[in-house]
């Protein structure tokens, strides 16, 4: 995480109505593929995705235009029993939170999986208005395709849903079939964003999380989720990006093990970050990362705010 921003108020921007325009929340348990959705809808990186759970730790909004439509889509973290860290607690706010005041609901499945998890998330649509469009999603990974079939079967008795879509997003494989069911059921009105911007997070946001996704890639099983990244600078000038940005663990013992032997993870973290930076920038980029110690910041709801996690 790299600024502490509030979480967006979305306005209406631009001129005329349109036939579709909306908020469309993508839900479901941790690690179902929720932001590598986002991303392939989006034809763009706007979310950050590791094979971890709870990668997602904000709301963050892509903006998807039509010619005749406009779909906010809200990736959002994954929904878990509620955890003992403030911070766990923090993100089931704001995943329940993104069900308010929605037009479309993609409910995220994975493949013919249905664990305890992904009930939970069904108990928590019991109550929402808005259509509910199930996404079946990594079809191509099911090993027995004739599973299938009867799994959609079963998913469906589960609940009416307003519409079911098998797809694969790292194929590309029937999004525009989901991305027609969502825009069909937006109402009319006016653009939420101009439709030259493509994610409600400013630059420094995006940067920061592009260090923190290293840091999911690199570290343990466990650490990832004590550690939280923090921009302290970023200046631009002629085919140079400069930033700086801090590494926070939760007590000294951690720090080692971030920075490894010799600086040599905390390097290779910063090496692997900075060139997605260059990738999404198309410009040169150095980056500075030093680690710093944050005692129990995830049980902190102050320290919390500071690092950007508000409801």
């Amino acid at each position: 995480m790299a600024e502490a921003d509030e979480e967006p108020t979305i306005t209406a921007e631009g001129g005329g109505e349109l036939a579709h325009s909306g908020l469309c929340a993508l839900v479901g348990r941790p690690n179902v593929g929720k932001s590598t959705l986002l991303n392939a809808l989006m034809g763009e990186k706007v979310s950050i995705v590791t094979r971890k759970p709870q990668t997602t730790r904000h709301r963050i909004l892509g903006v998807l235009n039509r010619a005749d439509a406009q779909a906010v889509l809200v990736d959002t973290p994954g929904l878990h029993e509620t955890g003992k860290s403030a911070l766990n607690r923090q993100l089931n706010r704001a995943a329940l939170g993104a069900l308010e005041d929605i037009d479309v609901v993609v409910f995220v499945v994975r493949g013919t999986e249905w664990q305890d998890a992904d009930q939970r998330v069904l108990e928590h649509l019991e109550g929402v208005e808005a259509p509910v469009i199930l996404a079946i999603s990594q079809v191509d990974r099911v090993p027995d395709k004739r599973q299938l079939l009867p799994h959609m079967e079963w998913l469906t008795s589960l609940r009416e849903f307003d519409a079911v879509v098998p797809l694969s997003a790292t194929r590309g494989e029937n999004l525009e079939a989901l991305e027609q069911e969502v825009v069909q059921r937006l109402p009319a009105g006016p653009p939420l964003f101009p439709a030259e911007q493509m994610t409600d997070r400013d630059l420094g946001f995006r940067l920061g999380e592009l260090v923190r996704e290293q840091l999911m890639l690199n570290l343990g099983e466990e650490l990832p989720y004590t550690t939280s990244v923090q921009l302290e600078r970023l200046e631009r000038e002629a085919g140079m990006t400069r930033v700086a940005a801090v590494v926070w663990v939760e007590s000294e013992g951690q720090k080692p093990i971030v920075i490894g032997q010799g600086g040599e993870r905390l390097k290779k973290i910063g090496r692997s970050a900075r060139l997605q930076m260059e990738h999404m920038l198309g410009e040169r980029v150095h980056l500075e990362l030093w680690t710093k110690v944050k005692e129990r910041w995830t049980n902190d709801r102050q320290a919390l705010r500071e690092l950007g996690y508000t409801d």
